[in-house]
């Protein structure tokens, strides 16, 4: 007869509880919706992976989001594993901006919110052009000095000599 130990009892019940509260997570996430178009949110780019959209409070200008498709959690739940995702979120970003003829390509932020700033927990790369137009608000949470957010590049970097963002 098999015996488990009330340790292996406790992290098995952990474990469950766990999923089952990220599948309510997942069930309930409203980028997941937007991703899978069950939402009238306009798509202004997308493939197998990814879609992209305006944001619902844009920060200047051009303020979009490019989001997976397939539910991940915010930026500090990245691995290493993760890197030709966030490049290909990062390529979405560009080749729109692109298609909506901003010029000055240096002159843009591209990033995440860090927990617990992050309005949704779902990953999702603000995409913000141009960035030298962006209001004394939009600076706070998206501009250089702001340690809400974190830039494409910088969560690409630690990715790779890390693994992980810290």
């Amino acid at each position: 007869m098999y015996f488990q130990s009330t340790t292996q009892i406790a992290l098995k019940t952990l474990m469950d509880t766990q999923n089952v509260s990220q599948s309510r997570q997942i069930q309930d996430c409203l980028l997941c919706d937007i991703a899978s178009e069950q939402t009238d949110k306009e798509i202004l780019l997308s493939n197998n992976e990814l879609v992209c959209f305006h944001d619902a409070n844009p920060g200047c200008t051009h303020h979009y989001l490019v989001v997976p498709r397939m539910h991940v959690g915010n930026c500090k739940t990245l691995q290493k594993e993760h890197i030709p995702l966030v490049e290909q979120m990062q390529e979405m970003g560009r080749s729109l901006l692109e298609k909506k003829k901003v010029s000055d390509l240096d002159d843009i932020r591209m990033g995440f919110h860090l927990p617990p700033y992050s309005s949704v927990a779902h990953l999702h790369l603000h995409v913000l052009a141009p960035a030298s137009q962006m209001s004394s608000r939009s600076l706070t949470r998206y501009g250089p000095h702001s340690y809400w957010f974190i830039t494409v590049d910088k969560v690409l970097h630690q990715l790779k000599i890390h693994g992980q963002v810290k």
